[in-house]
């Protein structure tokens, strides 16, 4: 196994129409707005930018963003990551009842040196720790999705 691999799957369910959430989902400069564990988004052009995210644990992390694919048709935005995190990143957007479920999934290596290194003890620490970021998200998005 290795430890530095890491596979993510959280589903938000958000009472808001799905072409809402997909264009908030898209605006990836605003996310420092509404995520509180995205600190900084930079753009370097239409389709890349670098993003930096801290969560509980004392660390941040900072991955390069390169769109992978944009469907709005389909309800899709994935980026491939390098940096901290080398991998790719997914959302699937869908209408729900009255609401959009959304699917985030992510497939991760760790190159940050100092998480490489605590990989095994941290492992779990890691994996709360996302989860919390992802919880923290999905109520942010929701209050945004609120105020627009």
């Amino acid at each position: 196994m290795d430890w530095n691999h890491y596979r993510f799957r959280s589903l938000w369910a958000l009472p808001a129409p799905a072409p809402d959430v997909y264009r908030a989902l898209e605006r990836i400069e605003d996310y420092p707005r509404w995520w509180p564990q995205v600190r900084e988004v930079t753009r370097r052009d239409d389709t890349s930018g670098v993003l930096r995210v801290r969560s509980l644990l004392p660390y941040d992390l900072t991955t390069v963003l390169r769109e992978g694919r944009r469907d709005p048709a389909a309800g899709v935005l994935e980026v491939v990551m390098s940096g901290d995190m080398e991998g790719w990143a997914r959302w699937t957007v869908a209408s729900h009842g009255s609401g959009t479920l959304v699917r985030y999934d992510q497939e991760v290596v760790v190159g940050k040196p100092l998480l490489r290194r605590l990989a095994v003890p941290g492992r779990p620490l890691f994996r709360a720790n996302h989860r919390l970021m992802m919880r923290a998200g999905r109520r942010g998005l929701a209050a945004h999705l609120k105020a627009v």
